[in-house]
């Protein structure tokens, strides 16, 4: 029988790579999601669908200049380094170095009186300029392993920075809409607070001809006041959600706001986009194929904790050309080379590499329980979102045909009072009702906004 080659050997050993196989989880789902809303086509920059010039502004800044983008970038950038270093222990390494060194040997060593007595000079100077290359072959895969895990860290990066820029996007718009829904708010209350006024003046002039009570003009008094106090806390949310869009945008809170200040109507709220098929929230969603790359990337270290249980080859060279004068530094007496292998096998470590192997395992193990998580809670973000949605605008729908009929309503109470025919509380009781209800519109019309950002978010935000 023949024996088999070195080479054909090598090859044989090296595809005994160590390690299970990456293989997708099967995870079901089904063919469409509850809702079943209108999709549109998805596109990255889908805050532009809103058609507010200002809100594009506000976007674009906050992807230049947000600190958290800024922060994943360099986690990609720390990511790709290590991809590399992996990628490079799988190849040969070679170290060059050089000596100069001048000696005056002791005449009282055995060395020195032995070169005494052959006459040689007790100075001496010696050079040396040589290479050492070494380059450990990856029989079991141990090395490849690593560089696979590198690479699915690497490309759970890119990942997550994905997921940190839909954030940073989604996180931009849902604070635009809820200060414009507020701004809607505060101009609700102060036309109601200017139609109390006016009401205020037509009292007034009744209580002084004397065909009102100083009691009404009191309680319409009243009114107004709890009207102007519902104010401040509306203008401390608009506050408070400029400084949140100044933060996004990376700068000092307060930086923005006279930017802001200006009141402007609240973009409706837009259509889902992305596909109607569950399963395309694998492909769609970074968070999921963040989760997805790094369980590629633990299974791949189970193979580089079982490749200890094999030996480990290394082969290494060694070429110097030393001399004791740089005159002969360069000729063929002064060279000596070296070559060899290496073995290194640990036969015994009272379990430490079986240890290893079970850690790796258990940390697969999470990995998959976490990428089968994100799938599920992917599933629950897009479901509550298109319900909020469409709720959202059946909600409007029935509160702007409300505040139509209430309005009605008022004006005619207020003719009504003026004529004597009906008493001041209904005037009051009116036009509470107009003031909560036109509210209540302009807060559904914001939660509707938000709703559609909440789906589009859910559903990935663009392809990724």
């Amino acid at each position: 029988m023949r024996a088999l080659s070195p080479t054909l050997l090598l090859f044989c050993l090296g595809a005994c790579a160590a390690g299970p196989a990456y293989q997708r989880p099967d995870i079901p789902l089904t063919e469409r999601f509850a809702g079943q809303p209108s999709f549109q086509e998805a596109r990255k920059d889908w805050w532009r669908e809103f058609n507010d010039p200002l809100l594009d502004s506000i976007v674009e800044r906050a992807l230049a200049q947000n600190l958290d983008l800024a922060a994943a970038a360099a986690r990609v950038a720390q990511a790709s380094a290590a991809a590399g270093a992996a990628g490079a222990a799988l190849l040969p390494t070679l170290d060059g170095g050089a000596s100069a060194a001048a000696n005056r040997q002791s005449l009282h060593s055995s060395i020195g009186r032995v070169a005494q007595r052959l006459g040689m000079p007790r100075d001496y100077e010696q050079y040396d300029v040589g290479a050492q290359a070494s380059w450990e072959i990856d029989l079991f895969g141990g090395l490849t392993g690593e560089r696979r895990a590198a690479r699915a860290d690497y490309a759970g990066n890119l990942a997550d920075q994905g997921a940190v820029r839909l954030s940073v996007v989604a996180e931009v718009v849902d604070a635009y809409l809820t200060m414009r829904g507020l701004q809607a708010q505060l101009a609700v209350a102060e036309k109601q607070v200017g139609i109390e006024r006016s009401l205020v003046d037509l009292i007034r002039q009744r209580v002084e001809q004397g065909i009102a009570a100083e009691r009404e003009l009191n309680r319409v008094l009243g009114e107004q006041r709890g009207i102007e106090a519902s104010i401040a806390p509306l203008r401390a949310g608009i506050a408070a959600q400029m400084n949140r869009l100044d933060i996004l945008m990376g700068q000092q809170a307060g930086t923005g706001r006279a930017e802001l200040s200006a009141a402007a109507p609240t973009p409706a709220a837009l259509l889902p986009q992305g596909d109607a098929n569950p399963a395309a929230l694998l492909r769609r969603r970074p968070d999921i194929v963040a989760a997805e790359r790094r369980l590629v990337a633990a299974n791949a270290r189970i193979g580089a904790a079982m490749a200890e249980y094999y030996p480990h080859l290394t082969l290494s060279g060694l070429f110097d050309v030393i001399s004791l004068g740089t005159g002969n530094l360069f000729t063929g007496g002064s060279v000596q080379a070296s070559g060899g292998a290496g073995i290194r096998w640990r036969l015994f470590d009272f379990g430490r590499i079986d240890a290893d192997v079970a850690q790796a395992r258990g940390r697969e193990a999470e990995a998959l329980a976490r990428y089968r998580s994100s799938v599920l809670r992917a599933t629950e973000d897009v479901e509550n979102a298109l319900v909020q949605l469409s709720e959202g605008r059946a909600q409007i729908e029935k509160l702007e045909q409300q505040v139509a009929a209430l309005t009605i309503a008022r004006d005619q109470a207020r003719q009504a009072y003026e004529n004597g025919a009906v008493a001041l509380l209904d005037v009051l009781d009116a036009d509470q009702a107009v003031l909560d209800v036109s509210s209540r519109l302009e807060q559904a019309r914001a939660n509707a906004a938000r709703a559609s950002v909440a789906a589009i978010r859910a559903l990935g935000g663009g392809e990724v």
